[in-house]
C-alpha cells in the first residue's frame, strides 16, 4: 500500500515538471514571435506552429493571448532581475557592475532566448500593466544606481542615467533577438563592439575635455583661462 502511494507521488511530481517545461517552451516561442511580429500581429496559431503543436494545446496552459503575453513579460522581468542582482552582488565600481550585467544578459539571451520588449505593454489589462510597470521601474532603478555609483566613483562620465538605461535596455533586448541569426558572431566580439560604442563613451578614462565640449560644460582648464 505504501509503495503505491509513493509511486503516485513521484508520478504527480514528474507531470508537474513536464508541465512547467512545456510552459517555458511556449513562453520562449511567444517572446520570439511577439518581438518579431508585434503583439497585434502574433497569433496563438503562430506560436503553436513554432512548437509543432495544435493551438488548442496552448489554451490548456494559457487562457488567451493576453494571458500568455503577461506571462512572457513576467518571465523576462524575472530573468533580468536575477542578472541584475547577481551583478550587484558581484561588486566592483559602477562601470564594472554595468559590464557584468550586459555580458550576463547577452549570455542569457543566447542560451535561453531573448527577453520580451519592455517598451509596450498597452495590450495588457490595467492590473497587469501596473504590475509590469512597477516591476520594470524597480529594475531600471538598479541600473540607474549602477550609473550613479559610477559617476560617484569616477568610472562613468556625467550622463542622464534614466535615459542611458532606456537606451541600454533597448539595445540589449534587440541584440538578444538579432545576434543568434549572425553566423560566427561570438560573445567576445559583441562585447568588444559594446566596449567601443558604449563604454569608451561612458568611462572617465575617455577624453573628458571632448565630452565637456560636446555638453558645453566648462572644464577646470578653461575656467582658469
Amino acid at each position: 500500500m505504501a509503495t503505491k502511494k509513493k509511486t503516485k507521488t513521484v508520478k504527480t511530481l514528474s507531470n508537474s515538471r513536464k508541465s512547467d517545461k512545456r510552459r517555458g517552451e511556449i513562453i520562449r516561442a511567444a517572446i520570439e514571435i511577439i518581438n518579431t511580429k508585434s503583439y497585434a500581429q502574433a497569433t496563438m496559431v503562430d506560436i503553436a506552429a513554432a512548437l509543432d503543436l495544435r493551438d488548442a494545446t496552448l489554451y490548456h496552459y494559457f487562457h488567451d493571448k493576453r494571458t500568455l503575453a503577461y506571462a512572457c513579460h513576467r518571465s523576462s522581468l524575472e530573468r533580468a532581475q536575477k542578472l541584475l542582482e547577481a551583478s550587484d552582488l558581484n561588486g566592483g565600481i559602477g562601470a564594472e557592475k554595468l559590464r557584468h550585467f550586459i555580458h550576463s544578459m547577452l549570455v542569457e539571451s543566447k542560451e535561453h532566448g531573448s527577453l520580451l520588449y519592455l517598451g509596450d505593454y498597452s495590450y495588457l489589462d490595467a492590473a497587469q500593466r501596473k504590475t509590469i510597470r512597477e516591476w520594470a521601474d524597480r529594475l531600471k532603478g538598479i541600473m540607474v544606481r549602477f550609473l550613479n555609483e559610477g559617476m560617484s566613483d569616477g568610472s562613468v562620465v556625467l550622463c542622464e542615467p534614466e535615459l542611458v538605461v532606456e537606451l541600454l535596455l533597448g539595445m540589449l533586448i534587440w541584440l538578444g533577438k538579432w545576434v543568434p541569426s549572425i553566423a560566427g558572431l561570438t560573445l567576445e566580439r559583441l562585447m568588444n563592439a559594446i566596449e567601443t560604442v558604449g563604454f569608451h563613451g561612458l568611462e572617465r578614462s575617455a577624453s573628458v575635455d571632448a565630452v565637456h565640449r560636446i555638453r558645453k560644460i566648462p572644464t577646470k582648464s578653461s575656467q582658469r583661462k
